[in-house]
C-alpha cells in the first residue's frame, strides 16, 4: 500500500483515520456487490440489505470527513478535496450498482422456496417468519456492529482532542515562561538604562568640574603672570 504523505501532517489524524475506515466500509461493499448477482431469493434480499445498511455507513464516513476536512491546514486541503471527489464518485458508482441491482425484480423473487412451492401455498408461508426473523437478526447484528465502530470513532475523537488539548496546555505554559523571560529582561534593559543615565549625569558633571577647574587654572596663572610682570616693571621704573 502506497504511503500517504498527509498521514504525518499535523491537524490530519482524524480524518486519516476516517479515511482507513471508509476503504475498510468500501472493500466490504464491493465484495458484498460482486456477491449479489450470484445469489436470489431470500439471500439476495438479505445481501441487497447489507449492502445498502454499508453503503449508507460509507455516506456516514464520507460526511465526517468532509467536516473534519475544516480543521485541516489549508496547505493540505487541495490533496484532500481531491481524495474525497474520488470517493464520493464511487459512492455514487456504488449506489447506482445497488439500485440496479435492487431493481432486478426476476432474480429477486426466484428463490428455491418459490420454485419449490410455486403455488405460495403453506409451504411459503412457513418459511416467511424464518426468513423475517433471520433478516432482522442480521439487521441487529449489522446495527450492533455499526454501533461498535461509531464508539470507536467517538474513543479516537476523544483521543485526539485529549491529545490536543495537552498540546495546548504545554504550548500556553511555553509562552507563559517565554512571557516572564521577556519581562525579566525588560526590567534588566530599564535598570540599565537607569544606571546609563546615572553615568552620562556624573560624566556631565566630570566635565564641567573639569572645566571650571581649568578656567581656576588658567586665571591663576594669568594672575601670576601679570604679578611677575608688574614686580619686574617696578624694578626697573
Amino acid at each position: 500500500m502506497a504511503h500517504n504523505p498527509l498521514d504525518t501532517e499535523a491537524g490530519t489524524e482524524l480524518f486519516s483515520s476516517y479515511e482507513a475506515e471508509f476503504k475498510l466500509v468500501q472493500a466490504d461493499l464491493t465484495q458484498k456487490l460482486d456477491q449479489i448477482p450470484e445469489l436470489s431469493g431470500e439471500p439476495r434480499k438479505a445481501a441487497l440489505s447489507s449492502a445498502e445498511r454499508a453503503l449508507e455507513e460509507a455516506g456516514e464516513l464520507l460526511d465526517q470527513m468532509q467536516l473534519e476536512k475544516q480543521n485541516v491546514p489549508s496547505g493540505s486541503r487541495t490533496k484532500l478535496n481531491q481524495r474525497l471527489r474520488n470517493y464520493t464518485t464511487d459512492a455514487d458508482s456504488y449506489k447506482r450498482r445497488l439500485r440496479t441491482l435492487a431493481d432486478d425484480r426476476a432474480a429477486l423473487f426466484s428463490g428455491s422456496r418459490y420454485r419449490d412451492n410455486p403455488s405460495g401455498a403453506a409451504g411459503g408461508g412457513a418459511g416467511g417468519p424464518s426468513d423475517v426473523q433471520l433478516e432482522q437478526r442480521q439487521q441487529l447484528l449489522s446495527g450492533t456492529d455499526r454501533l461498535d465502530r461509531s464508539t470507536q470513532r467517538l474513543k479516537t475523537s476523544q483521543a485526539i482532542a485529549n491529545e490536543t488539548e495537552a498540546i495546548g496546555a504545554s504550548t500556553l505554559a511555553d509562552l507563559h515562561r517565554q512571557r516572564e523571560t521577556i519581562r525579566h529582561t525588560t526590567d534588566v534593559l530599564l535598570e540599565s538604562e537607569g544606571y546609563v543615565d546615572r553615568s552620562v549625569k556624573t560624566l556631565r558633571g566630570m566635565a564641567r568640574r573639569m572645566a571650571t577647574n581649568r578656567i581656576i587654572t588658567i586665571s591663576i596663572i594669568t594672575i601670576l603672570v601679570l604679578l611677575i610682570v608688574a614686580v619686574i616693571f617696578s624694578k626697573f621704573r
